[in-house]
């Protein structure tokens, strides 16, 4: 691989040699000098290279024919201070380099030259040197499909680049169509595009055909010293296209920054109106008083800032970008800087977004205040509420504690404080809804109360519980006043199985709620005797109420020792079977001594499971006298 390299190397620096003495004999033969044939030999001197640049101006006297090496050396030195006063600047390059024939350098100084004096002034498109040379060859070449110029090296190597540059200057010096495309006569399309080029063109043919069709990767220095002939030779036939390129460049170039300007002119008009437009919806809101509308209000305010706001930031950049690129477009040709209609100026945008950024100060002032305030208002109206709720609550406990005298005068002052409890109910909710509305605006601290609606709920709950049973106890009163025969143990028993059964606290019974209140207290009738004691006590009474429910209990208390009675019961326990369980028993919610007693007392036999069956009817049978 490093023996190819070398090889390559080899050529390539051969190419450059060649190309480069050809391009340096072509510049003294211009000036009547003879040519060189050895870069190494002919310029160790510094004659050859004083001559290439006397040409318009004296370089003094130097030593015509040098013999010895100081006076070679002081030719070189006069040739390359001259070199140096052009601006070209040499690198690595001392006369001695020179002298002693260091062919790199000597072809580094030369390849310096070319670009300096043949290359550097060639400008395409903005681009110059060889980016400006390459875009030249490929528009130039860009109609011809079989050509695809992408360097200076491979790309001519079939000879169709160059006879396309050729033809597209001067269809009338070549048959391009009758070339061979297919590449398989290579040398016979580069040795034509040559010989025209030298006969026609003056350009001189400063490479061999074998330098560009045989060789694996031609010099690219070499390839552009030639190149750039072609461009020197076409550039004053360029001129008529350069022109017109020119005042079409130009007219696009006003055409854009007309456009441009009416872009700005629309953009920064509709921007500063919409501005405006904000601000004036902004001063037009108002504030409804509630913590939903101030929140709606934060949140579109929020929701603005977070998408229209960015858009506006992005506008006004872009506004700004579009001002600066027309003031580079008419600065760059020497034209008059644009000066925007009154209004429009970037100053005037950039006071409107400073009047914006104000009122989006004002707005979220606004906001942050009337939610600040929703909440404090909140605050205190449910602390109003609390303690307004609380020392109600507390004036009727205060009453009923205080209630005396007679019984019915007592029973008719805690029926007049029930009837203020729905009242109290209401006001809960009230209260509750309050509460509510604070939860919803995340009002989680009040230093205007210290009840919560649960708390308040709570102590009317409690009244309501001492009001029912203070209604108790004072029915119990009367009702144990006028019915000396009834225990206290018997009245609280009836008291509570009346309460429990009264499910809506409406202190009367319907036929469901009293069947099952006397079944639980072991009394048992068939439905038809409940719908006629039903009827009795409505038709007495009004309705099932706690009076009519005891003393209907009375009357069964006081009847219950026949042994009718006593068996009918019996049987409504054991659900009409010939005996009864300890499970039957405690079912009925009897006291359990009196179930040890009956276990004793009743006949039993035991089942296949060994659970005792106590013969009810042969123990009444016993007890009770046959009549």
């Amino acid at each position: 691989m490093a023996a190819l390299t070398m090889v390559v190397c080899g050529r390539s620096r051969d190419m450059q040699e060649r190309t480069f003495c050809k391009w340096l004999n072509t510049k003294l033969e211009a000036a009547g000098h003879p040519p060189m044939t050895s870069l190494v030999k002919d310029l160790s001197d510094g004659v050859r290279l004083i001559q290439l640049m006397v040409r318009d101006v004296s370089l003094g006297r130097y030593n015509k024919n040098p013999r010895i090496r100081v006076q070679k050396a002081e030719n070189v030195n006069i040739a390359l201070e001259f070199i140096g006063s052009r601006g070209v600047k040499l690198t690595n390059v001392g006369p001695e380099d020179i002298i002693d024939g260091n062919l790199k350098l000597i072809l580094g100084m030369i390849w310096t030259l070319i670009l300096r004096f043949t290359i550097a002034d060639i400008s395409e498109e903005g681009l110059s040197a060889k980016e400006g040379l390459l875009l030249w060859c490929q528009r130039k070449t860009q109609p011809y499909k079989e050509v695809d110029v992408q360097d200076f090296s491979l790309s001519w190597s079939d000879g169709l680049a160059l006879c396309a540059l050729i033809h597209c200057h001067r269809p009338d010096l070549l048959d391009y169509n009758s070339l061979d495309k297919a590449r398989t006569d290579r040398h016979g399309n580069t040795r034509l595009a040559f010989d025209v080029a030298a006969e026609y063109l003056g350009i001189p043919q400063l490479l061999e055909v074998e330098d560009l069709c045989d060789s694996s990767r031609p010099d690219e220095r070499s390839v552009m010293t030639y190149i750039a002939s072609y461009f020197h030779a076409f550039s004053t036939m360029d001129q008529a296209e350069t022109v017109s390129r020119r005042v079409e460049k130009f007219a696009d170039l006003m055409q854009s920054v007309w456009i441009s300007k009416n872009d700005y002119e629309r953009r920064t008009r509709l921007f500063l109106a919409t501005l405006l437009d904000k601000q004036v919806h902004w001063s037009a809101r108002v504030f409804t008083g509630t913590y939903t509308d101030a929140k709606q209000q934060s949140a579109d305010f929020s929701l603005y800032k977070k998408t229209t706001k960015r858009e506006w930031v992005t506008e006004k950049q872009d506004i700004a970008s579009l001002f600066g690129n027309i003031q580079t477009k008419l600065r760059n040709y020497g034209l008059k800087e644009y000066v925007p209609p009154p209004g429009l100026a970037l100053t005037d945008v950039d006071n409107s977004w400073k009047d914006l950024l104000d009122s989006e100060a004002r707005r979220s002032r606004a906001i942050n205040a009337e939610i600040r305030q929703i909440k404090e208002t909140l605050r205190k109206t449910f602390a109003d509420l609390a303690n307004a709720f609380e020392q109600s609550l507390h004036a009727v406990s205060l009453e009923l504690t205080v209630i005396e005298g007679p019984l019915e005068h007592q029973q008719d002052q805690i029926q007049t404080l029930k009837t203020r409890l729905p009242e109290l109910s209401d006001r809960l909710e009230e209260v509750a809804s309050a509460e509510a509305e604070c939860e919803a605006a995340n009002v989680e601290e009040n230093d205007y109360t210290v009840f919560t609606a649960q708390d308040l709920e709570f102590e009317l709950e409690l009244l309501e519980s001492s009001i029912t049973k203070k209604i108790a106890f004072i029915e119990n009163q009367i009702v144990s006043r006028n019915m000396t025969n009834l225990t206290p143990a018997q009245l609280e028993q009836f008291e509570s199985t009346f309460r429990y059964f009264d499910k809506e606290e409406s202190r009367q019974l319907n036929i469901a709620e009293m069947t099952a209140a006397l079944a639980s207290l072991g009394i048992v009738y068939s439905d038809v005797d409940l719908d006629f004691i039903y009827d009795q006590l409505c038709h007495e009474y009004g309705a099932v109420t706690y009076e009519a429910f005891i003393n209907l209990l009375v009357e069964i208390t006081e009847d219950q020792t026949t042994a009718d009675q006593l068996r009918d019961s019996f049987r409504g326990i054991a659900a009409d079977k010939p005996f009864v369980t300890e499970l039957d028993l405690r079912i009925a919610h009897l006291p359990q001594a009196s179930i040890d007693y009956l276990q004793q007392a009743m006949p039993s036999a035991l089942n296949d499971v060994g659970e005792p069956l106590y013969d009810y009817e042969a123990w009444l049978d016993d007890v009770f006298a046959q009549s």
